[in-house]
């Protein structure tokens, strides 16, 4: 989205921080990200992530205990007892985090910026693969590829990509989100976990690459944006600019056309991203900078561990 959609952003760059300030950030996302996989509220951690890196294993006999979202309602139908579906664990599945620090991201209105959502939300993924024994992996990516950390395992992996998220400085300012998708297709060698996470503003022709990539991975989808992407106070002439191309112009915001042509747009990209989600078999999940995203991050891949459990 561009200046002709009238998408407008605060006119600063993001500081670039010292290693002080950097170690504190990382320290203060570890933390936040451990309290939150430590929730009794939210659960046992594999509920997190059940139904991911599991395949199929057998069908028996119900014990109790047994979920009963794990019955095999077919063959109970023709025993005349209840069996349930049995998984195991898959040998390898690497997580990756394909995470967007393009300009787009240095806004927000409300409680936080964008980035600072995006690096909460990256921090708990790591650590939760991390304490499944997974590896896992991070790509930056802004209009080109900025850093690319290989899925690994590691006591010390965790603190590694945050502190690459924090002092990031990317080189880039716009979005080549097809780049990034491409790049990690042909990087990971096995069967692996993605998220996405982006604000996708800017992306374009994503159907082919994200198709290539959920062919061989389960990807999942995390949509990053702020309330005021899609509502702007009526406030006269001001100046706006695009952070991704530095193009400025001024706008009056007081004319309501504005404000319902930009509203309209945000609706658009929303549908245009749910069709191509659900087109290529990729899970999307909304996170707005005004909303507390832990549990609707924990139901999410309940949800998603009870489906494929049926």
């Amino acid at each position: 989205m561009r200046l002709t959609d009238f998408l407008w952003r605060p006119i600063r760059s993001a500081p670039t921080p010292d290693s002080t300030a950097a170690s504190k950030e990382v320290r203060r996302l570890e933390l936040k990200s451990r309290r939150f996989m430590d929730n009794p509220a939210l659960g046992p951690y594999p509920s997190l992530f059940r139904g991911h890196g599991i395949e199929f294993s057998e069908v028996r006999e119900y014990q109790p205990g047994d979920p009963f979202q794990a019955i095999d309602w077919k063959v109970t139908a023709r025993m005349r007892r209840p069996y349930v579906k049995r998984f195991v664990e898959e040998r390898e599945l690497a997580v990756l985090l394909i995470v967007d620090v393009s300009a787009s991201h240095e806004f927000g209105t409300r409680k936080a910026l964008k980035r600072d959502l995006v690096a909460e939300v990256a921090s708990v993924l790591a650590l939760a693969a991390m304490r499944a024994g997974d590896p896992v992996g991070m790509l930056l990516f802004s209009d080109r590829i900025e850093r690319y950390v290989r899925p690994a395992r590691g006591r010390n992996r965790n603190l590694r990509l945050l502190h690459d998220l924090v002092t990031i400085q990317p080189r880039g300012r716009g979005t080549d989100l097809d780049l990034a998708l491409v790049t990690a297709a042909r990087m990971l060698t096995v069967r692996s976990l993605v998220f996405v996470i982006s604000d996708f503003v800017g992306s374009t022709d994503l159907a082919r690459p994200l198709l290539g990539l959920a062919g061989r991975h389960d990807v999942v989808a995390l949509a990053v944006d702020d309330p005021a992407e899609a509502t702007i106070p009526e406030s006269g002439w001001v100046e706006v600019v695009d952070p991704e191309t530095g193009e400025r112009a001024v706008v009056d915001l007081g004319d309501t056309t504005v404000g319902e042509r930009l509203t309209d747009s945000s609706r658009a990209r929303d549908r245009e991203l749910e069709t191509l989600c659900a087109r290529c078999h990729v899970d999307l999940m909304q996170l707005r900078t005004n909303v507390p995203y832990e549990s609707r991050l924990a139901g999410f891949f309940a949800a998603r561990g009870r489906r494929r459990l049926r």
